[in-house]
């Protein structure tokens, strides 16, 4: 591929709103959003693999940050299943996450089984960093905790600085307090009371003096969202109603937080993919009565308006362009019109598209692999390998035709030091034309 000699800053693809869903490049669901000191919103998210399994197969956390709730940034892989040496053999069921921060350090909490006899195995797990959304490392898990169904751990911290993590799955709905180091367990377990119809996927958030845990309720075949109210952490909660409808998926798991002086609900729905475990998250506003009551969510297409005063953040980017110097494997090519460049254009699993001298910077680490493309298909893929990683699949959503290369996908990955990266782009479905490889360098 020959690489162009630009480099500039500043954020690409630019958008007027975040639209639904606002990640499209994977597939993520079960949103946990929390704003910390850096002055950025993040999501830590679940990750349904491509091609799919069922939720046995769930596994890569990636986390997501933005600075204005429009433009959000692929963090990249933060945990995987292989990285846990206490967990079920067979890996996956990496399911809902959390993410606490005290004292500068970073609490990630996820539910995995530690036996193959999944369901009645779970424990907690915690993962530790100084940073939101790199460089975490897992501790074990929460002693004390486990067994059937215990899953979707969310972790609140009070005004008093006491944390609280609740969770639960099989319709019982639970919470303990946790010890000052965020990995231990004070007092005893105790079970929420006054929530109706309760299934999974506990959130706790706190407004105006008032605690509000919401939750999935038991709707067959397609979730909807519950909340109950109460003056203490333990309850005994008040149930005050649903107030996110069903959203097309055959599931519903989401997180609320206030940002820039807005409140938002994240959640997930099956747009893109049309199946309930390929799922996608979304964001919209959510809005209160004066009593405290929360309205009825509603589901937009548009997603939520960038917040004020937000600036764009700045990374360094270099391009390459595609052309038939490092194409093969039965790719078949379209020139461009000013004659010098070609169109990798993928429509079969032969068909792929190596870039084998791509810089990974003096000391490599996080880089965003993004690549622009077009398609006539309303939703194509490509497998993506990186020095020989396999990413599985990436999403390219319709552009209008492979003639319209204005379209955007792609994650973040570690890249190694200097020009020695390979990154292979191969069929997987449908007809797509690639036109560039954009590298974001996250770090260095």
């Amino acid at each position: 591929m020959n690489k162009l000699n630009i480099h500039h800053l500043g954020t690409a693809h630019p958008k007027a709103t975040s639209m639904n869903p606002v990640i499209t490049s994977i597939y993520t669901a079960d949103p946990s959003a929390h704003v910390w000191d850096d002055g950025k919103i993040y999501i830590y998210a679940s990750h349904d693999v491509d091609p799919p399994q069922g939720c046995d197969l769930m596994d890569r956390y990636h986390v997501f940050s933005s600075a204005d709730m429009v433009h959000w940034q692929d963090e990249g892989e933060i945990l995987s299943s292989d990285e846990v040496s206490w967990g079920r053999p067979e890996g996956g069921f990496m399911w809902a996450p959390d993410c606490a921060c005290r004292n500068g350090t970073y609490y990630f909490y996820y539910p995995h089984p530690s036996g193959s006899d999944w369901n009645d195995t779970w424990k907690i797990g915690v993962a530790t960093s100084d940073k939101p959304a790199s460089g975490f490392k897992d501790q074990g898990y929460i002693e004390g905790l486990g067994g059937f169904a215990m899953i979707d751990p969310a972790v609140f911290i009070d005004d008093d600085n006491r944390a609280y993590m609740y969770y639960g799955g099989g319709g019982v709905c639970a919470a303990v307090e946790l010890g000052e180091d965020m990995v231990s367990i004070e007092g005893e377990v105790q079970e929420m009371t006054g929530l109706e119809d309760f299934h999974e996927a506990t959130w706790v958030f706190k407004r105006e003096g008032l605690y509000y845990l919401t939750y999935s309720d038991n709707l067959d075949g397609n979730n909807r969202m519950r909340y109950a109210t109460s003056e203490s952490p333990f309850g005994p909660w008040t149930y005050r109603g649903i107030f996110l409808e069903p959203t097309g998926c055959s599931t519903s798991h989401g997180s609320v937080a206030e940002f820039k002086g807005k409140w938002y609900l994240f959640y997930h729905n099956q747009a893109i993919s049309g199946e309930g475990n390929l799922r996608s998250v979304c964001i919209d506003e959510l809005h209160f009565n004066e009593d405290g009551t929360i309205q009825t969510v509603q589901q937009t297409l548009e997603g939520v308006k960038p917040v004020q005063g937000a600036q764009p953040i700045s990374y360094r980017t270099e391009i390459y362009r595609a052309t038939t110097g490092k194409v093969g494997g039965g790719a078949r090519f379209r020139q461009l019109e000013d004659g010098t460049t070609v169109v990798t254009r993928m429509d079969s699993e032969t068909a792929a598209c190596t870039f084998d001298v791509v810089n990974g910077g003096a000391a490599g680490g996080r880089a965003e692999i993004g690549v622009i493309y077009g398609t006539a298909e309303r939703l194509a893929k490509f497998r993506l390998s990186v020095n020989g990683k396999d990413y599985s699949f990436i999403n390219a959503l319709n552009t209008g035709g492979i003639h319209d290369r204005r379209g955007y996908t792609g994650i973040t990955v570690t890249l190694k030091p200097g020009n020695q990266n390979i990154v292979t782009l191969s069929g997987g479905q449908g007809e797509v034309a690639i036109e560039e490889l954009q590298i974001k360098y996250l770090e260095g």
